[in-house]
């Protein structure tokens, strides 16, 4: 019965997408991509030999992916690499990954797509990120006795595996996975508590990620000759905002007047959000990044950064990082913040998020709801540098601790490989 309810339910999303796609571009794409993966899977260089297949939901589990796929290739170089994306927001931006051989949508989840893929592909193992559990999927990997794996995931007792429902769900956990990486205890806990014995405490993958890209990063010249004709001021660098957000970083700037310069990164680049960041800071007292491309010897007190994939970067010259979305879904990436060892502070919808909550408990960062304990903390921050090197110290201990992740699950995976190498 439960199977039975998965899979129309499966069946009723899909429909749904395919509706949608009559007017949604996002939609559109979705459709276009599952219409050719099978096509496309057929005529591909993977599936021929050892291939290792890594599926990511969108572009953020991509980059918990990464560093195990890329660890794995480097290891393994005679495996072919299957990257497959559920969300256009991973496909479009990946699709020409050179860390891959094939990239490439994955169809819906139904029993007849997952053995049809699988045929095509024939992954001799199979990775997984996160939050993605695609039973037919799992339940077909299981059947062929492909080592199958999960990271840098996190199970709370709300989700519907330990609900009175989800008996069906969780069967698959125990059965399907070969082995299930978590990021804290709690889920650790949880799962042995369910009867999921091959689950480890390992953190998440993305601290390797981000401390990689740190480490490869170059300065930003356009940046830098910006701070230096600007105003002096501490630098605030305010990353993924939304309105919300930036309503509290403007009053904060009226707060501290002169001495304090941002650069602001809105979440969306398009025309409607970066003309709101504009009209909301002062034209007069902004320059667009992109201005700085065209060759504007722009100053003033505030940076917009109009342009996508900077970010990261950005934060080395921040004496204070401020991280969006925590006014609406969710706080987006914190962890290039950290990386740099930047006190960073964020709104109040964090809880889902494991280093969120472990950054505040070391006294790194800052969780608020009202604009005044914002205030408060970014004033200590920028004028106590004692509890500045503090914070900073903190985050830089806690970031020392949690990257190796990726080691551990290829630990793991290695020693299975060799149990089913021929």
């Amino acid at each position: 019965m439960k199977r039975f309810l998965y899979s129309v339910g499966i069946g009723c999303y899909a429909t749904g997408v395919r509706v949608a796609a009559l007017t949604n571009d996002k939609a559109r794409k979705m459709v276009e991509g599952w219409s050719r993966t099978f096509g496309r899977l057929s005529m591909a260089p993977v599936g021929k030999g050892k291939t290792a297949w890594f599926h990511a939901s969108s572009l953020g589990e991509f980059e918990q992916t990464r560093p195990v796929l890329e660890e794995f290739r480097k290891r393994h170089p005679e495996y072919k690499i299957c990257v497959t994306f559920f969300s256009p927001s991973g496909y479009e931006v990946r699709k020409d990954y050179a860390g891959a051989d094939f990239v490439c949508y994955l169809p819906p989840d139904t029993r007849g797509n997952a053995a049809r893929f699988l045929n095509l592909l024939h992954p001799t193992v199979a990775f997984f990120a996160k939050y993605d559990f695609w039973f037919n999927y799992l339940e077909q990997l299981s059947l062929r006795g492909v080592p199958t794996y999960i990271y840098s995931s996190i199970f709370r007792p709300d989700q519907y595996f330990f609900r009175w429902y989800g008996r069906w769900f969780l069967k698959h956990l125990r059965r399907c996975f070969t082995h299930i990486f978590v990021q804290n205890e709690e889920s650790l806990e949880l799962l042995k508590g369910h009867g999921v014995e091959r689950c480890t405490l390992a953190g998440d993958t993305r601290f390797d990620r981000v401390a990689a890209i740190v480490a490869a990063a170059e300065v930003d010249p356009l940046v830098e000759g910006w701070l230096q004709r600007s105003r002096e001021g501490k630098v605030v660098v305010c990353g993924s905002t939304w309105e919300p957000d930036e309503d509290c970083l403007h009053r904060y700037l009226m707060h501290r007047g002169s001495d304090v310069r941002m650069i602001v990164a809105p979440h969306e680049v398009g025309e409607e959000r970066v003309a709101h960041v504009l009209g909301l800071f002062g034209r007069e007292r902004c320059t667009l990044y992109s201005e700085l491309k065209s060759g504007v010897e722009g100053s003033g007190q505030v940076l917009v950064v109009d342009n996508v994939g900077l970010l990261s970067r950005l934060y080395r010259y921040a004496e204070v990082a401020y991280v969006g979305g925590g006014f609406g879904r969710g706080i987006h990436n914190t962890l290039e913040a950290v990386a740099w060892g930047t006190p960073v502070a964020f709104g109040p919808r964090y809880e889902k998020f494991q280093e969120a909550k472990d950054i505040i408990a070391v006294g790194g960062a800052l969780g608020y709801e009202r604009y005044e304990d914002l205030e408060k903390w970014m004033d200590r921050m920028l004028d106590d540098s004692e509890a500045h090197t503090r914070a900073a110290g903190a985050l830089q201990n806690y970031m020392n601790r949690q990257t190796g992740t990726t080691e551990k699950v290829m630990q793991a995976v290695e020693r299975d490989l060799k149990r089913v190498s021929p």
